[in-house]
């Protein structure tokens, strides 16, 4: 049977907090399993499936960081959103590639939790029950709908933020993107910090692309990019 409610996996050694957070998110109708530190997380997310996943960073027993590792090795799909009151630009940019979606800094209202949370709660319900989104580039094979990208008899699989940049900058090839107009479209806010995530996710793209040398994701210096293939 199909699950109606939303299920997610909370991470959090501030128990206090946690409780806060799940009660809130449990009155918007949302299923949340509570766990105090890393390893319990691992130990749950291995025995269940979830919708999202909201990771603290600094916690006992395996970190946010390795929990969010753990977890993209067994799913590229699952979207995680870190927890953090750390405002170091390094750290934001560990937890993207780490394979992080996107992260919140405490304290927050819950007002905005929910909001971040909705933005990936509904993409991935559009991705289940829409029809197959794929994109032929060059050589590449693009499917959004199972998050994977394959070039030949190589298959790789995307995280859902990998995918939305990728969709979009297939969407919009050939032709010169700013910056903030690729951080509105794809992260829903022109921000520095996230500008300096989709630096990373634009370098994990590129990736990707050196098997084709017909595809070039060109910078545009002082403007932003363009996504160069074969017409």
């Amino acid at each position: 049977m199909q699950r109606t409610k939303p299920k997610v996996l909370l991470a959090e050694d501030d128990l206090a907090l946690g409780y806060v957070i799940k009660d809130n998110l449990s009155d918007a109708g949302i299923d949340v399993v509570l766990c105090p530190d890393g390893q319990a997380a691992i130990d749950k997310f291995d025995k269940n499936e979830f919708d999202i996943c909201l990771l603290d960073v600094m916690m006992p027993n395996k970190d946010g960081f390795a929990v969010a590792k753990k977890i993209r090795q067994q799913s590229d799909m699952v979207p995680i959103l870190f927890l953090t009151a750390k405002s170091l630009e390094e750290d934001r940019i560990r937890g993207f590639e780490t394979g992080a979606d996107d992260y919140i800094i405490k304290p927050f209202s819950m007002q905005e939790l929910l909001m971040r949370m909705d933005v990936f709660l509904r993409r991935t319900k559009k991705m289940h029950s829409e029809i197959a989104v794929s994109f032929n580039v060059g050589n590449l094979r693009f499917s959004y709908t199972d998050l994977q990208l394959s070039i030949g008899k190589e298959t790789f699989n995307l995280t859902q933020k990998e995918a939305d940049l990728l969709k979009f900058l297939c969407e919009h090839s050939n032709r010169i993107l700013k910056r903030e107009e690729v951080l509105l479209n794809v992260w829903g806010k022109d921000d520095y910090f996230l500008g300096r995530s989709m630096d990373v996710f634009i370098t994990k793209l590129r990736k990707y692309f050196k098997t084709d040398p017909n595809i070039n994701l060109e910078t545009i210096h002082g403007i932003g990019f363009r996504f160069n293939v074969p017409l």
